[in-house]
Order: C-alpha cells, then sequence, then structure tokens
C-alpha cells in the first residue's frame, strides 16, 4: 500500500494507492496549515480506509520545486515514516504530477505551480513515447514572459491564479495558439503522484528513506530562505 504526500504548495493532496487501485484521495487548498493538517489528514485517510499505518509498504512525497514551508513538511512527514516503518520513498517531480494528469495533446504542455510574487514555476513536456516527458526547463518566471514566445499550439495545466487567466486572455486575444486545461485536469492531484511513484518502484528506483532532498528553485530577487 502506497501514501501519496503532496504539500508542495497551497494545493494539499493525500492518495492511497494499492498498485492497481486508488483507494481514497483527498485534495483541498490550506492557507500555510501543512504542519497542521497534514499529519490529521493521513490519519483520517488510513481510518476511512479501514487501515493502519503497518499497512503500509511504501510511500511517495512531492519533490519540488514548490514553497520551502511546503516542501518540507511534506519530506519530514515522508521521511518519518518511512525510517519508521523501514519503508522505501520516492520522491517525484511536482510539475511531473501536473502533466501526468493530461490527455494526450497535438503541441507542448507547460506545467505550472504558484511561486508568489506574481511569478509560476513552469516547466515544458513533449507527449513521446505514451507519455509526457520533461524538457528539463523548469524555471520561475513572470506570465507576461512565460507566454510571450509561444507561437506554437500549447496547453497549460497547473496553478493558474486571476493574474495568470487575465495573462492568457490577453494572449488569446492577440491570437496566440494557447489552450487552458479544465479546471478538473488542472488540479495536482496525489493519485497522479502515486501513480508515477509505483512505476518507478516497478523500475526498481527508489530512494533511501533518510535520504534525498526536496527541489527548491530559487526565485530570482528574493533570498533563499
Amino acid at each position: 500500500m502506497l501514501l501519496a504526500l503532496d504539500t508542495a504548495t497551497r494545493t494539499l493532496s493525500l492518495a492511497l494507492h494499492d498498485g492497481e487501485q486508488l483507494l481514497a484521495e483527498a485534495t483541498w487548498q490550506t492557507s500555510g496549515r501543512h504542519t497542521v493538517e497534514l499529519t490529521p489528514a493521513i490519519h483520517t485517510m488510513l481510518d476511512q480506509a479501514g487501515l493502519t499505518p503497518a499497512a503500509l509498504t511504501l510511500i511517495a512525497v512531492s519533490q519540488g520545486p514548490g514553497s520551502f514551508n511546503g516542501l518540507r513538511v511534506g519530506f519530514s512527514t515522508a521521511k518519518g515514516l518511512g525510517l519508521a516503518l523501514n519503508l522505501p520513498v520516492i520522491a517525484i517531480p511536482t510539475l511531473d504530477v501536473v502533466a501526468a494528469a493530461q490527455p494526450a495533446f497535438d503541441g507542448t504542455l507547460i506545467a505550472v505551480a504558484q511561486a508568489g510574487r506574481g511569478r509560476v514555476v513552469a516547466g515544458s513536456y513533449d507527449w513521446r513515447d505514451g507519455n509526457w516527458q520533461a524538457r528539463d526547463d523548469v524555471q520561475i518566471v513572470a506570465w507576461e514572459t512565460l507566454l510571450a514566445p509561444i507561437t506554437m499550439p500549447t496547453l497549460i495545466s497547473g496553478e493558474i491564479d486571476h493574474d495568470g487567466l487575465a495573462a492568457v486572455a490577453r494572449a488569446t486575444d492577440a491570437l496566440q495558439p494557447i489552450h487552458l486545461a479544465s479546471a478538473a485536469f488542472a488540479l495536482r492531484r496525489a493519485g497522479f503522484l502515486a501513480q508515477l511513484a509505483w512505476e518507478r518502484w516497478r523500475a526498481g528506483s527508489v530512494d533511501d528513506p533518510s535520504g534525498g532532498a526536496p527541489f527548491y528553485l530559487h526565485q530570482p530577487g528574493v533570498p533563499h530562505p
């Protein structure tokens, strides 16, 4: 039984996956209360599924980029469970979780997550061999800077605030070929984190529960925490 934890941003998500089925999932917006909300939510989910922590065999955690505090809480919880229960831990890049939810699209996918101060974390993906594969160009960028170079069909998915929606509307009014994923596909869900983690585990790629580290992307002009 795999427990997946995503605390990378204010979108907090948990899931239980047995390798074949998604048994439970919860996703909600938190206002910086990761520490207060995460552990009770884990216990509630296990109770609702009729399980105890002893039933867990694998932990997955969202690796980032994301907020310093959010990632710290997710990793400390994942490592704590991994060490206490002697379980492997698998860290999955946060934007890969966004990408995994998207159907095939004849163009580029840009996955985004909020970075604060009017910026987003963004990374590009191409559809190859039946899945989305990252281009390794993750950056923190303003919406206008992200959208300005787009000339080919592009799907954007993930956390898009009101400023982002306005910037996309201006770009589409200027006839740029930009499409937005629906709200359901754009929601970053731990069920997809769990799915990716099972794929990694079956491929023999796991992390030592005492190792691994979150991926912080330094925001230009802002001191690193």
